[in-house]
């Protein structure tokens, strides 16, 4: 399984990125897709999951309204699209994948195992 994060860059308060991850190595009908982020001196959060089959989301509190997650299944690609971004998103971003039950994606650190290698986030105020 390979997971290539990227779009990561210095932006100021107010402003728009898109985070993309480039997916390959298995058959993801049964798995989930997320974004974790972890700013410095801090756990790993979530931030946003999308099931491959479904669709459904998910989104962390902290970003409703300003975030939003898609997948473009025919190029095995998801996208966060980060809008209105605050000096506290500034962290380094993973994409993630694993497997999920029912309809709604998992928001759990533990329901994922594969990690891309992260592409940091830097907003300033």
């Amino acid at each position: 399984v390979q997971l290539q994060a990227s779009g990561g860059g210095l932006v100021q308060a107010g402003d728009s990125l898109r985070l993309s991850c480039a997916a390959s190595g298995r058959t993801w009908n049964s798995y989930a897709m997320g974004w974790f982020r972890q700013a410095p001196g801090k756990e790993r959060e979530f931030v946003a999951a999308i099931t491959w089959s479904y669709g459904t989301t998910a989104l962390a509190d902290s970003v409703k309204g300003r975030f939003t997650i898609s997948r473009d299944s025919a190029k095995n690609a998801v996208y966060l699209q980060m809008n209105s971004l605050k000096p506290e998103d500034t962290a380094v971003y993973y994409c993630t994948t694993g497997r999920y039950i029912g309809f709604r994606p998992p928001t759990s650190l533990q329901s994922y195992g594969d990690w891309g290698q992260g592409t940091l986030v830097t907003v300033s105020s």
